[in-house]
């Protein structure tokens, strides 16, 4: 796979929100393209409102920066090597987790998903499980 496609997109999205359901909680989730375009996105009506953007902010992050966003919030932390990166783009860098990067057969980074609504533990495993169907 050298991008996502449509279809890959809305397969991330239905097993993210699948897999929330199996978890009992309402989520957002979001896709970025390798350009950091929103791609995809999909909720529950009832998930929270501050999930939708957290969703789309995880997802920009994680793409950005090349790493989950649960691995940034390490390197980010006080007195690590990146500790203050969390001050910059406006606002839109999220450090804990819940944005994976999504990388193709080669290793090229293709695309990030975002998942906010759950705990930090479950919006991982929700990306994550998204992102095993690609696979």
């Amino acid at each position: 796979m050298k991008r996502i496609t449509e279809l890959d997109i809305t397969k991330l999205l239905d097993e993210a929100i699948a897999e929330s359901d199996r978890l009992g909680i309402r989520i957002s989730v979001a896709t970025v393209d390798e350009a950091g375009y929103l791609s995809g996105f999909k909720r529950h009506g009832d998930a929270e409102i501050v999930s939708i953007t957290l969703a789309q902010d995880k997802a920009y992050s994680a793409l950005f920066n090349r790493v989950g966003t649960d691995e940034l919030g390490k390197l980010c932390a006080p007195g690590a090597e990146l500790y203050g990166l969390q001050y910059n783009l406006g606002g839109r860098m999220v450090i804990f987790g819940g944005g994976v990067p999504i990388r193709n057969s080669e290793g090229r980074l293709i695309g990030a998903i975002g998942v906010s609504g759950g705990t930090v533990e479950q919006d991982i495993r929700c990306a994550m499980a998204a992102i095993e169907i690609l696979k």
